[in-house]
């Protein structure tokens, strides 16, 4: 019988707000060791710290969520490495489409169609107009 997951010791809302986040932290925050992380680090293209001087791993807010999915993928939903792996490819790829589906309407589909003369002239007139109101208003106003 395969032994549960612990409990991840902190909510994603405890989760301390700082910029970077040591391999030691990140291994308390999310019960995993080092080690496993630095291999996560080879198998799951998604998870990538900075590395600074000395190799170290530097991780910031989004990686240590990204470890949580992952563990909780493995762990806590039971796939496999390569499950994981695809698993948050494709949620990638759903995000990517909502996001595209939500800014479609607003894009252009054959680029920026060009004002009619007539449309471009109103423009015109209506820019002259505001103008003038505006140094009409600065003549008035005492500086």
């Amino acid at each position: 019988m395969k032994a549960k997951a612990e409990p991840l010791p902190l909510s994603p809302a405890e989760i301390p707000r700082k910029r970077y986040f040591a391999i030691g932290e990140v291994s308390e925050i999310c019960g995993i060791k080092p080690h496993v992380l630095r291999y996560w680090e080879q198998e799951f293209p998604q998870l990538k710290p900075i590395k600074r001087r000395g190799n170290r791993r530097y991780y910031q807010f989004d990686d240590v969520e990204m470890v949580r999915r992952i563990r909780s993928l493995l762990y806590e939903q039971g796939f496999t490495i390569g499950g994981a792996r695809q698993r948050l490819r494709e949620a990638r790829a759903e995000r990517v489409e909502v996001a595209a589906a939500s800014v479609a309407p607003l894009m252009p589909v054959a680029g920026p169609a060009r004002p009619s003369p007539a449309a471009a002239a109103a423009r015109k007139e209506k820019l002259h107009d505001i103008r003038t109101e505006l140094e009409d208003l600065l003549k008035r106003w005492p500086v």
